[in-house]
């Protein structure tokens, strides 16, 4: 894994060189073992690298890369798993080749430069962002992954386009200021991150997952941007699969299931330097440990984090499943302390507003495992693939026994139930002990019945999912310009409509949440500390399956991934993962409360938000008077803010 930066047209970069050490020198997280230039004058093309070696740690594998025959230049992030596979091939059809080393990246590149680019991504198992030069037809082709596991900015700016694994190479260019995107950050405050393909910044976008786009010089002269192209249609793979049932028994599927997922995972297992796994031990990361130990000849490194606090520390089960299974485990308790001291660090992390707060657990565990390990796998993706998320079976029922409802009686009951201070739901549920729902007795009780409250307001099935996805009340109402906000239940590709609610909401969080929400987390949480992570959901033969299994192995039921829960329960006893879905987050809430109060404090100061001349200050300081009386539950909503102050603050640091 790796970063890359560079541009094309040279425009208003003034020394070629220069500019292009500056963008590789501001992502030098991403790869601190090397870093490699190509620049083409004539042609206005530069092209820079920085490495974190994983397969082939000689300077074979070093990059910007040039093809045999000279053709092709191109700059690579990420890792192709089956290249051995690709590189066989080529062999079986043009004879024996002089490599020139080992690594994925000359396999790739030498099967673009001799079967073109499509046909080579059509075969692809892998992560990767990547920026192809052709020196023939003099045009630059940038990719991205599959699922967006990889980063790929790009965008105009005075007559050169811009391209980078992280916005911060860009704003390393002398003169580089666009105008923020009010839009995007009304997004930002809406839902905890920036939906792409949208950025922080006007003019600048994320590449979508699975796309590409070819740019030539006159493009971008003229100041035209082609729209990128899709290499690959998840949308359409996943309709041929429902169109293709899995017709066997679900012991089969069973079976098939565990042969697609172990050999994804071995595939993963490639390195040259030393791997680990985070582990949770919940569902998709205690399967990813359990495949790993099964193919390894000695115990898996394994990490986890802890909170002592009830219905967030899953300590005790990850410790539980890494005993089971026989790995060599780190675990690091959390305190709020720790919290606040990474905070100014994990704003620097993220280059534009980012407040999902499971990025402090995630940057910890990436911090703690760095220590031991250069690869760590993860369970990412488990939740979209095999339907996970409790909105994609709790929404539906909640839906169909609301929608006949009157909407102002709703309006109604959702008011009625905001109005109920948390203090008092917390307290009721802990008196019911196990007669409490289930979903409610995870110590999170408050939280459930807010996000309860906030989607029964709603006036359709699509505002419901929005709401759904949406982790704040009236996030136009923090800011005090004006902003036009996003619906994400509105991008559904038309050919999707005769799915059900589930389906559809799987389909929109694999093109929106988990690219631009939990992959960033994971991405720049891990680059940060120079950690490259992988995960074995994230393989389209794989997502092909999933989407042919009969519903009640997914979504369909009562709790969600059925089918990956036996394949599990195979290879770890039930007890010990069965339980509440709790998610790798912290108790912001409580916290704010408590141990970060002060610091919470200072940054809602009128004062203090008033700085960037964006925020409604009267309103945000009426929301944390609120929080702290316990009237409300407003820590999402507070945490987009603190975030948003941190992220500004690291600019300006």
């Amino acid at each position: 894994m790796c970063g890359l930066a560079g541009f094309f047209g040279f425009g208003a970069v003034g020394d070629a060189a220069a500019s292009l050490t500056a963008m590789t020198d501001a992502i030098v997280h991403r790869g601190p073992d090397a870093d490699g230039a190509w620049i083409d004058g004539e042609a206005q093309i530069a092209l820079g690298h920085r490495r974190l070696s994983i397969i082939d740690l000689s300077p074979s594998g070093a990059q910007p890369m040039v093809s045999h025959d000279g053709r092709m230049a191109f700059a690579f992030n990420g890792e192709v798993y089956n290249y051995l596979d690709i590189r066989a091939d080529l062999e079986a059809r043009y004879g024996p080749i002089e490599w020139r080393g080992h690594s994925d990246s000359e396999v790739v590149l030498e099967a673009f430069a001799r079967d073109g680019i499509q046909p080579v991504l059509d075969r692809i198992d892998g992560m990767f962002a990547m920026a192809v030069f052709d020196r023939e037809t003099r045009e630059l082709t940038l990719v991205r992954d599959a699922f967006g596991e990889k980063p790929l900015y790009y965008g105009l700016w005075q007559g050169s386009l811009l391209f980078a694994s992280e916005l911060r190479s860009m704003e390393a260019l002398e003169g580089f200021a666009p105008a923020m995107d009010l839009d995007a950050l009304g997004d930002f405050f809406k839902y905890s991150y920036i939906p792409g393909p949208s950025t922080i910044w006007q003019g600048i976008s994320k590449l979508p997952p699975a796309h590409r786009i070819t740019v030539k010089l006159d493009d971008i002269r003229e100041a035209r941007m082609p729209q990128p192209v899709a290499w690959w249609d998840a949308v359409g793979d996943a309709l041929a699969a429902r169109g293709a049932t899995f017709a066997g028994s679900a012991r089969e599927a069973r079976e098939e299931g565990d042969r697609l997922l172990m050999a994804s995972a071995g595939r993963r297992l490639m390195s040259d330097v030393p791997l680990g796994a985070f582990l949770s031990g919940g569902i998709d990361s205690s399967m990813t440990v359990a495949l790993m130990q099964a193919q390894a000849d000695r115990p898996v490194r394994t990490f986890s984090i802890g909170m002592d606090v009830p219905g967030f520390d899953e300590s005790p089960a990850a410790r539980a499943v890494a005993e089971h299974l026989g790995t060599d485990h780190t675990e690091l308790v959390l305190t709020p302390a720790q919290v606040q001291d990474a905070i100014p660090r994990i704003a620097h992390v993220h280059d534009e507003p980012f407040a999902d707060s499971s990025q402090v657990p995630t940057f910890l565990v990436s911090q703690m495992a760095r220590e031991h390990v250069t690869v760590a796998l993860s369970g990412d993706g488990g939740d979209e693939i095999f339907g996970g998320y409790n909105r994609y079976f709790n929404g539906p029922r909640v839906w169909n026994r609301v929608a006949g409802l009157p909407a102002p009686l709703r309006k109604a009951a959702g008011g009625a139930l905001a109005a109920i201070p948390q203090g008092l739901i917390d307290g009721a549920t802990r008196l019911a002990g196990p007669l409490a729902p289930k979903e409610l007795a995870a110590g999170r009780a408050s939280e459930k019945v807010q996000k309860l409250a906030r989607v029964l307001a709603t006036q359709d099935e699509r505002a419901f999912h929005d709401r759904l996805l949406a982790t704040a009340d009236a996030p136009e109402t923090m800011l005090s310009v004006d902003a036009r906000l996003s619906r994400l239940s509105e991008r559904q590709d038309a050919r999707a409509a005769a799915l059900d609610f589930a389906q559809r909401a799987m389909l929109v969080d694999t093109a929106n949440y988990m690219p631009d929400d939990v992959l960033v987390k994971v991405d720049r949480a891990a680059m940060a500390v120079s950690l490259e992570t992988r995960t074995p959901y994230l393989e389209r033969d794989l997502f092909r399956f999933a989407w042919s299994l009969p519903e009640e192995l997914r979504a369909g039921g009562k709790e969600g991934k059925r089918l990956l829960r036996d394949m599990l329960y195979a290879r770890v006893p039930r007890e010990l993962v069965d339980r509440p879905k709790a998610g790798f987050s912290i108790p912001v809430g409580r916290w704010l409360r408590g141990g970060l109060r002060e610091w919470a404090e200072s940054e809602l100061s009128r004062d203090a938000l008033a700085r960037s001349g964006l925020l409604d200050a009267d309103t945000i300081r009426r929301r944390w008077q609120e929080h702290l009386s316990g009237k409300r539950d407003h820590e999402t909503l507070l945490w987009n803010v603190l975030m948003f102050q941190a992220w500004q603050h690291g600019r300006a640091g």
